[in-house]
C-alpha cells in the first residue's frame, strides 16, 4: 500500500532526498536517468500536465521565452535518457512521458536510497537516524506509518525465511 503523502510532504521529503544525494549520491547511469535538471524537470512537468504535445506546444506553456531549438533540444535529451517516447506522425515530433510523476519519484528515490545504502555500515546508520530526526520534526502521522511499513516489511521477510 503506497504511503498517502501530501504536497508539502512530499516537497519536504523530495528536498532532504536532494540534501541526501548531494552530500553522499554518485551518480551512475541510473540514477543520471531519474535525475533532471531545472530546464528538463520543468519541461517533463508540462508532459505530465498536458500529455503528448510538440515543442511549440511545450513553448506556449513556459513562464520565459526560450529559443525552440533549446527546448527541442532539452526534450531529445530527455528521450535519450529513456523519460519519454516520441512518433512523428507528420512533420515534428510528439512527445509524451514513459511514465507519471509518480513513477518517476518513486524510481529517482529508490535509486538514491539503493546508491547512499552501498555504503559502510555507519553511512546507513546515519542516514536512516538522519531520516528519522527529520521526520520526526516535521510529521508525526509520516512517522507513524513509517513504522507501519517497517513492520509489515519485516513481516514480508519472515514469510519468506533467509535469503
Amino acid at each position: 500500500m503506497p504511503l498517502a503523502v501530501g504536497e508539502s510532504q512530499r516537497k519536504g521529503l523530495l528536498g532532504m532526498i536532494r540534501f541526501f544525494k548531494n552530500r553522499f549520491g554518485r551518480q551512475g547511469d541510473a540514477d543520471q536517468q531519474v535525475s533532471l535538471g531545472r530546464l528538463e524537470f520543468r519541461l517533463m512537468q508540462i508532459l505530465w500536465s498536458r500529455g503528448e504535445s510538440n515543442v511549440r506546444d511545450v513553448i506556449l506553456q513556459l513562464d520565459r521565452p526560450l529559443a525552440y531549438t533549446t527546448v527541442m533540444t532539452t526534450l531529445d535529451r530527455l528521450y535519450k535518457k529513456g523519460l519519454l517516447k516520441r512518433r512523428m506522425p507528420e512533420r515534428a515530433f510528439l512527445y509524451s512521458t514513459k511514465m507519471s510523476r509518480e513513477e518517476w519519484e518513486r524510481q529517482r528515490a529508490g535509486s538514491l536510497f539503493a546508491s547512499l545504502f552501498a555504503g559502510p555500515r555507519p553511512a546507513r546508520e546515519l542516514l536512516v537516524s538522519s531520516f528519522l530526526d527529520a521526520v520526526g520534526q516535521h510529521d508525526a502521522e509520516l512517522l507513524d506509518e513509517l513504522e507501519k511499513k517497517i513492520r509489515q516489511k519485516r513481516r514480508d521477510l519472515n514469510r519468506r525465511g533467509p535469503a
